[in-house]
């Protein structure tokens, strides 16, 4: 199931099995767009926290602060999943849980969920992705220009960080990096392309990400690689899932 919150726009974010090193989709075209958060105005302030809201009778959609609460709160239930949780889907402010009604009672669940430790997850866990990176996109002397940094920058910056997997959406693959460097931040474009190639490497707003197929889309192209992030024939499809973390490494 994907979380609705998730859903992009026309532009949306995976490297080959060769890129895992360890354990371990998007986007419309408007990464900024992706996750909103579906506010609930009849939640009062003193209620209690996180807010859940029921979808139907067998999920739960818990709402969040921010990232850092989405990414613990899917790392916790990850690691320790409450029995009769079927599916765990990370978005940008919420986290949707499907789960089957007639083992596990909802307000039971949802009792667990507000007792669940919100702290930011370890750097180190999560399986580490390493995804090479030709850094001659299209659209690295516009970054450039925009960050005030010259391309060379751009490019160093953007491979020094650890990134991790926020959540998937947009398209099958796509994953949404987040803990890039803060001045590599910028907006998308005004006007999406209607072919964006597959593989191509692209920041917009806090997020980087790799498109795993041609699709339409409106992020900034830094460079391209050569990974398969959405292969059909591979026992998991998608390279990256939520809670991977990812390096990016320079080629040329």
């Amino acid at each position: 199931m994907r979380n609705p919150d998730a859903e992009p726009d026309a532009d949306a974010s995976p490297p080959t099995e060769a890129g895992r090193h360890a354990t371990a989709p998007p986007e419309s075209s408007d990464p900024a767009s992706t996750p909103a958060s579906p506010a609930d105005a009849s939640v009062p302030t003193t209620a209690p926290r996180p807010a859940v809201h029921r979808v139907g009778r067998g999920a739960l959609l818990v709402e969040l602060d921010d990232l850092t609460q989405v990414q613990a709160l899917h790392h916790s239930l990850t690691a320790d999943r409450p029995e009769a949780v079927d599916e765990i889907v990370p978005a940008a402010r919420t986290v949707l849980i499907s789960f089957d009604a007639d083992r596990l009672a909802a307000d039971r669940l949802i009792t667990e969920l507000r007792s669940r430790d919100l702290s930011p997850v370890p750097n180190r866990e999560g399986t580490l992705v390493e995804i090479p990176v030709s850094y001659s996109g299209p659209d690295l002397g516009e970054v450039a220009e925009l960050t005030g940094l010259s391309e060379q920058d751009v490019v160093r910056r953007h491979c020094g960080r650890e990134y991790r997997v926020a959540f998937c959406g947009f398209a099958p693959g796509f994953g949404y990096l987040v803990g890039g460097d803060p001045l590599l931040t910028v907006p998308r474009r005004e006007t999406p392309r209607v072919r964006v190639p597959g593989g191509s490497v692209a920041v917009a707003d806090e997020f980087s990400a790799v498109y795993p197929r041609d699709s339409p889309g409106g992020w900034r192209l830094l460079g391209r690689t050569e990974l398969a992030l959405w292969q059909t024939d591979r026992p998991e499809p998608a390279l990256l899932t939520p809670g991977d973390r990812v390096r990016f490494r320079e080629v040329r």
